[in-house]
C-alpha cells in the first residue's frame, strides 16, 4: 500500500531534505522514526530537495508498507517526531502515484526583512538596506514567466538532463512600511539553488548594480556567470505542492507569514 504524507519543516538545523552521510537531514529524520515504529526498514521519496536552512510549509513525501499498521501512527509521529518537524496528513493513495514526478506545480514564496528582529531572523533573509528600487525589481520579475529555460540561473546545469522550467507566475510584494518583501514564484520544477539565484540578482537590481536588460540577457543567452550570489536560504520556503489528483491547503502557521502582513503588489 502507498501513502502519501502531507508534512512542514523548520530547515534552520537541516542540511536539507535529501539524505546525506554525516549530516543532519529531513528525509533521514523520517526514515529512522518511521523504520522504528513499524518494525521495518522504511525508505521514502520526497516532492522535491530544499537547501540546507530552507523551509516547507507543505512537502509530501510517499511510502510503500506491506502491512498496514493497527495503532494510530499519526499521533505517534507527531509526538516522536522534533518539534520543527510536523505531520499534517496520512493519504492512502490508489495504484502508485509519486510524489516528486506526479507533482504539477511548486510554489516557494521568499521573505526579506530590512530591520534587525530576532523573531524573525530564522524565518526571513535580513537585509539592511531600504530604498529598493521595486519598479525595476517588479520588471524583471514580469519577465520569469516569458521565458522557460533556466540554465543560466543555475550553479550546476550540467547536472540535470535540461534546464527547461515552466514558470507560471512570479510576483513581487512589499508591506505598507516598505520595511518587508515577499518574493513569490510557481513552476512545474525548479533547479538546484535556482530561486535564491533569481533572488541575488533581484536585489542587485533592487541596489542599481544590475539593469533589468542585463537581467534579461541571463534568461536570453543561458550562459551562466562565472560568479553566482544566491540569497540568504532562511528566506525561502517550499509553500505549496499541487498533483492533479491531490491540492492540498497548507496547514503550517508558518504559511500565516504570507497573510501575516498587509502585503501589497509592487
Amino acid at each position: 500500500m502507498r501513502y502519501f504524507i502531507h508534512i512542514g519543516y523548520h530547515g534552520t538545523k537541516y542540511s536539507g531534505w535529501q539524505k546525506h552521510p554525516g549530516v543532519l537531514n529531513v528525509q533521514e529524520v523520517l526514515e529512522t522514526t518511521l523504520s522504528g515504529l513499524l518494525k521495518t526498514p522504511i525508505y521514502i521519496s520526497g516532492c522535491g530537495r530544499t537547501d540546507a536552512q530552507v523551509h516547507a510549509s507543505q512537502f509530501f513525501f510517499h511510502m510503500d508498507v506491506e502491512q498496514e499498521w493497527d495503532f494510530d501512527l499519526f499521533f505517534r509521529l507527531n509526538k516522536i517526531l522534533p518539534d520543527d518537524i510536523a505531520v499534517f496528513d496520512i493519504i492512502p493513495m490508489e495504484g502508485l502515484p509519486h510524489a516528486r514526478f506526479d507533482a504539477i506545480q511548486r510554489s516557494y514564496d521568499y521573505f526579506i526583512h530590512t530591520y534587525k528582529d530576532p523573531f524573525l531572523s530564522e524565518f526571513s533573509a535580513l537585509y539592511l538596506e531600504k530604498n529598493w528600487d521595486l519598479d525595476k525589481m517588479k520588471a524583471a520579475v514580469a519577465l520569469l514567466p516569458l521565458y522557460n529555460d533556466y540554465r543560466g540561473f543555475c550553479k550546476s546545469p550540467d547536472r540535470n538532463d535540461h534546464t527547461i522550467c515552466n514558470v507560471t507566475s512570479a510576483a513581487l510584494f512589499t508591506d505598507a512600511q516598505s520595511d518587508k518583501l515577499r518574493f513569490q514564484i510557481s513552476a512545474n520544477r525548479f533547479l538546484s539553488k535556482m530561486i535564491r539565484i533569481i533572488m541575488g540578482r533581484l536585489l542587485d537590481i533592487g541596489r542599481g548594480k544590475m539593469s533589468v536588460d542585463e537581467f534579461e540577457s541571463h534568461l536570453i543567452s543561458k550562459e551562466t556567470p562565472a560568479i553566482i550570489i544566491p540569497a540568504y536560504p532562511q528566506g525561502l520556503y517550499l509553500s505549496k505542492v499541487t498533483y492533479p489528483y491531490l491540492d492540498l491547503a497548507p496547514r503550517s502557521t508558518f504559511a500565516l507569514l504570507k497573510d501575516e502582513y498587509s502585503w501589497l503588489a509592487v
